[in-house]
């Protein structure tokens, strides 16, 4: 504490020399990253106002002006010195209680998540928001999807889940996790992915050991702790379970553990188990995915539980849990096809919550050079089948599961010139991908 307090004092004395407008250029000049955050935390454990103040001098009025209006003024900015800013900006309102600041952080998280990120969760394109709101053609790039921005947007929509309980935010989280940061570490040897290539026909690159340490190895080393972060939340009546992952939460006022026992996605459900000491009354809200392709039923200890919720909501279980109550949760899953707003012919494939990749080989050809010490991929992509079925045919009729393959599914008469093999893209490496698909020809 008093190292991190001496470093805000020298930031402070820095800064004080800087009038407003001289400090919004210096700002406009850098990636100044979370030190509004990081300012306004150190002001929540002393008290002192100086360090709130000084937080306040690294909100870049130019970012948050129009947020505050409504406006989305993103094009040209750079998203991670951006999205940082605005983690700050919601940390300022916990513990400012200003509503603009909250309209600021709230409404950003709408627009990017809704209208400037890919089906995998991930943002930006060189670094950059390139285009107007929804117009994602052109932003699928060799430099797309910086894995930082993804980490960053988890960071936001955690804050923001923790002011309004939204299955919204929980959502998003999911997808983002499951198909943004699952899929930047090669599971060989450990590197981490700068960009994430959204353009078909390309390939992924990595840091090395010792001779490329860039933003988003930093950040990439805390990626994947992210796995055992937002799985649960509570308020003062109850539990939501967020995230389906294998877990055990310790609920120490509530003197209840709650183990989560689930291979899923592997399989599309989960089982808690409740282990209580004394009998304990609470609500249990178990997040109904906006992804769920049927009801998504529960069973307590053994007997259907007649209650539903929709998609993008919770199924609230408010009762007195006793120790070795056990809940099992159905997670149906299916394929669907999203599209891209501005390109409705072009679009990805999704099971469940994941996003699935075409297998377009050619990792025999991917040599260490091209694949090393790289932020994102060089050289042309490859060429990519075209998917023509009908939009009227069910998608199960033309994408099949391959027996025997966990997870994995053929095209079948549908790609041009040839069929192709999908699979989760956390789990598609060394070899060139594609995830969104053109679908029959070009409307443009």
């Amino acid at each position: 504490l008093e190292v991190a307090e001496g470093l805000a004092r020298w930031v402070k004395a820095r800064t004080d020399r800087s009038d407003p407008v001289h400090m919004e250029r210096v700002l406009n000049f850098t990636e100044q990253g979370g030190m509004n955050e990081a300012l306004a935390d150190l002001y929540a454990l002393t008290g002192k106002a100086e360090y709130l103040a000084t937080a306040r001098r690294f909100d870049e009025r130019h970012y948050a002006e129009p947020l505050a209006r409504g406006v989305d003024a993103l094009k040209g900015e750079h998203a991670n010195s951006f999205i940082p800013n605005i983690v700050g900006a919601a940390r300022e309102y916990e513990l400012t209680g200003d509503p603009v600041l909250r309209q600021v952080a709230t409404f950003f998280w709408t627009q990017v998540a809704g209208a400037r990120s890919f089906a995998t969760g991930g943002t930006s394109d060189n670094e950059a928001w390139e285009t107007d709101p929804f117009q994602l053609y052109d932003e699928l790039g060799a430099d797309s999807h910086e894995s930082c921005c993804t980490y960053n947007m988890l960071k936001l929509t955690r804050r923001l889940f923790g002011w309004e309980a939204d299955a919204r935010y929980a959502d998003y989280y999911e997808r983002a996790l499951f198909n943004g940061i699952l899929p930047t570490q090669d599971p060989g040897d450990g590197m981490m992915m700068y960009y994430v290539p959204m353009k078909p026909g390309l390939y992924r690159t990595f840091m090395t050991p010792f001779d490329s340490f860039w933003c988003c190895t930093g950040t990439g080393m805390e990626n994947h702790a992210k796995y055992g972060d937002s799985v649960y939340f509570h308020d003062g009546s109850g539990l939501f379970v967020n995230l389906y992952i294998a877990s055990e939460l310790d609920w120490a006022e509530k003197g209840v553990r709650i183990r989560q026992e689930t291979r899923f996605p592997e399989e599309a459900g989960t089982t808690l188990t409740v282990r209580a000491a004394k009998p304990a009354k609470f609500a249990l809200r178990l997040r109904v995915p906006g992804w769920a392709a049927g009801p998504c039923g529960v069973r307590i200890n053994g007997r259907a539980l007649e209650a539903a919720a929709g998609p993008s909501s919770y199924l609230s279980i408010d009762r007195t849990w006793r120790d070795g109550d056990r809940i099992e949760m159905a997670l149906p899953m299916g394929l669907r096809l999203e599209r891209l707003p501005d390109r409705p012919d072009v679009a990805a494939v999704l099971y469940g919550p994941l996003v699935l990749a075409g297998r377009l080989g050619g990792g025999e050809a991917l040599t260490e050079e091209m694949v090393s010490g790289k932020y994102g991929p060089a050289g042309e992509p490859v060429p990519v089948p075209r998917l023509d079925a009908a939009d009227t045919a069910p998608r199960e009729a033309w994408i099949k599961p391959v027996a025997g393959r966990s997870l994995t599914f053929r095209t079948e008469g549908a790609g041009r010139p040839a069929d192709v093999t999908l699979v989760p893209f956390s789990r598609l490496f060394g070899e060139r991908y594609a995830i969104y698909w053109q679908r029959g020809a070009p409307s443009r």
